[in-house]
């Protein structure tokens, strides 16, 4: 069941109702933990805390309008100046007061507004300071535009003002915000005094509620004699001092303000400071662990995972970090599978659960087979509704057959083919479930057909094969089937997908996605689009199958690829024919093109307005033709070519980079 989704009048797409650990949109502050919010799924700009968002109107104390306190103010866009701290609102979301849209100025009768920047209205500053900065005297906030001069920096100001009644001196805003001391529940036997600069060496530049390091602080809060610090949010928008919240535990809680080791119940994950606890249950839980959801789906596992506990799993690893779970704390599992298990930190991050709870929600049995069974050997399949597919076991190798979901060359494998027409499937594609969940996207993609191009997020290849799609990300079916563990020939030891970028241990290029070994001191990294080289290929520089060779660390002597004609590193992956006579790059084999079906055309632009079509076509003619862009001869196995009205004659482009550049650099 798809979330219900809002509208809200200052931003065109729809929100999803999401859980968000990450900074708002709107107001620019960082929550502690996982709390409510909304995201939009259409565009860059769109995650924002439900406090944020519910805020379509607030009450802010404001005398600009005489004796009238308290005005409703409303979201809108534009270009004014804060009528709080008179900074430039630039074009983006802020108040306005209704009531004194048009309010008279001292300047020739001209009509003003009362602007406010999102935090100016919703986080007013202290209408009393009770310990400034910088005087002995109470201060009290001056909510009229006028002309001041700040006692604290000597310079002018047209806005609110703090103001001493007693000197009659006036303070900007900003230089008296923040109060000289606080008293704070968390520290009650001193007074925390405001601190400026490098925290002291004796302390260890922590929050002692939230963790946060306090470099990343304007100022915070300190006492010297406890060695005591907390940053701003915590002082200004502290944890609950006594929770009760059945969903974390039956009793209330308690926060222990103190530096202290323990294992969290909750996440499974070691803290060092200031957790929640019930004594008599032996229950600890971060400060920050509240919130998280009980059941969610993840890109990880194909069922859906439930907050448990773990006591009595032994010996189990996180199926994400493929770091070892602690038993006697809690994490998610899988009913069904049980030795699937997840930290609960790992479970619900923003790039593995889709942000819904899915607790109250029935569980569908969907079905994802994408063929109906005609018989033992024929198959009905949802990609070629127009005719049946006939299961072919023989073995026999005929040129150029392709597959219509991977767009790759159909050897000795097992294929089904129309009874009626030249479409294939390979075996294996033709199972390939209606949709999936992938490790590099929390979304789950549906199965597409046809011969629309992508680029596939996990590889970064063009293809126009068969697909998964999501909103924002698109994978090939070959990339869509790499399932964890992932075991390759040339690993002794599975691969994981436990962090994205990284330099591949094969191409040695960084890539945005790898796969990764977690044995100890074992660094092997690999990219998907090295993962993915075919083992077994058939190129015309050979009459046999070229074979991958991951290398030979005793090769010496100087190797050249027939291919290009340019020298090759025995020591890198290449291919090789039947009597190693061969070295070949891999990519001078199969090229940039070789997920793309030869005959398909694409509509790609205009060149000097006149559209251009592109074909894919084989690289087979008895001469190479000449690139456009890099003008050398085509030397792969596929490329695009397209027809010059102008000039009368075909062009063609070997490569991605090619391809690319065909439409900024024509001539």
């Amino acid at each position: 069941m798809e979330p219900l989704k809002i509208n809200l009048p200052f931003h065109e797409h729809p929100l999803t109702p999401v859980k968000i650990e990450s900074e708002c949109d709107w107001c620019g502050l960082k929550f502690k933990g996982v709390v409510d919010g909304y995201k939009c799924d259409s565009c860059v700009f769109g995650l924002f805390h439900k406090t944020c968002a519910n805020n379509k109107n607030i009450a802010h104390p404001s005398q600009t309008c005489g004796n009238i306190l308290y005005h409703t103010f409303n979201f809108y866009k534009g270009e004014s100046r804060c009528a709080g701290c008179r900074e430039k609102i630039y074009d983006g979301i802020y108040f306005i007061c209704n009531k004194c849209v048009l309010v008279p100025t001292r300047r020739k009768g001209r009509f003003g507004s009362s602007y406010f920047h999102f935090n100016c209205a919703k986080y007013p500053p202290s209408e009393v300071i009770d310990v400034p900065q910088h005087h002995d005297h109470k201060l009290k906030l001056e909510m009229v535009i006028s002309c001041f001069t700040c006692a604290a920096c000597g310079k002018d100001g047209d806005g609110y003002f703090y103001k001493c009644h007693e000197c009659n001196l006036t303070f900007h805003v900003n230089c008296e915000k923040y109060p000289a001391e606080v008293t704070h529940f968390s520290h009650f036997l001193h007074p925390l005094k405001l601190f400026k600069g490098e925290p002291p060496a004796y302390t260890d530049g922590k929050c002692r509620l939230c963790g946060e390091k306090l470099v990343n602080s304007e100022v915070f809060y300190h006492c010297s004699a406890c060695n005591f610090s907390l940053d701003l949010h915590c002082v200004f928008y502290p944890p609950k001092q006594n929770p009760h919240n059945l969903n974390i535990h039956d009793h209330q809680l308690t926060l222990m303000p103190k530096s202290i080791s323990f294992t969290c119940t909750t996440c499974g994950l070691n803290g060092d400071r200031s957790p929640y606890v019930c004594l008599p249950c032996d229950f600890t839980i971060h400060n920050d662990c509240s919130g998280f959801p009980w059941v969610i789906n993840i890109n990880r596992h194909d069922h859906r995972v439930s907050r448990t506990s773990l006591i009595g799993v032994v010996n189990s690893v996180c199926g994400i970090c493929r770091k070892k779970m602690d038993w006697s704390c809690g994490g998610y599992s899988c009913r069904k599978c049980p030795s699937y298990v997840f930290h609960t930190k790992c479970a619900t991050r923003e790039d593995v659960w889709d942000g819904k709870e899915m607790k109250d929600e029935p569980e569908e049995e969907e079905d994802i087979q994408p063929f109906t069974v005609i018989d033992e050997y024929t198959i009905h399949h949802v990609s070629h509704k127009e005719h049946n597919l006939r299961l072919d076991k023989s073995g026999i190798f005929i040129e150029e057959r392709i597959c219509e979901a991977c767009v790759y060359p159909i050897y000795h494998h097992s294929f089904y083919s129309c009874m009626s027409c030249s479409f294939l499937l390979h075996e294996s594609c033709a199972y390939l479930p209606l949709w999936k969940r992938h490790v590099l996207s929390p979304d789950r993609h549906s199965y597409q057909y046809g011969n629309y191009m992508n680029k596939c997020k996990a590889c970064g290849l063009l293809s126009n094969g068969f697909r998964y799609k999501a909103a924002e990300s698109s994978f090939d079916v070959r990339c869509a089937s790499v399932t964890e563990p992932f075991v390759h020939k040339s690993h002794p030891h599975p691969l994981f997908y436990t962090s994205p970028r990284g330099v591949c241990s094969v191409c040695k290029k960084e890539a945005h996605h790898v796969l990764r070994c977690v044995e100890d001191d074992c660094v092997y990294v690999m990219d998907y689009k090295c993962a993915l080289l075919p083992y077994e290929v058939k190129h015309s520089v050979d009459q046999h199958f070229l074979s991958l060779c991951y290398g030979e660390e005793d090769a010496s002597g100087t190797y050249w690829c027939d291919i290009c004609e340019k020298k090759t590193d025995p020591k890198k992956w290449f291919y090789t024919s039947k009597d190693c006579e061969l070295t070949l790059h891999t990519d001078c084999v199969l090229g940039d093109f070789r997920s793309l079906k030869p005959g398909t055309f694409r509509e790609s632009g205009f060149i000097r307005y006149e559209l251009r079509y592109f074909k894919v076509v084989r690289n087979n003619s008895m001469s190479r033709p000449l690139c456009k862009q890099c003008k050398a001869h085509c030397i792969f196995p596929v490329i695009l070519k397209t027809w010059n009205e102008s000039s009368l004659c075909y062009e063609y482009c070997c490569s991605e980079f090619c391809f690319t550049d065909f439409f900024f650099d024509y001539e």
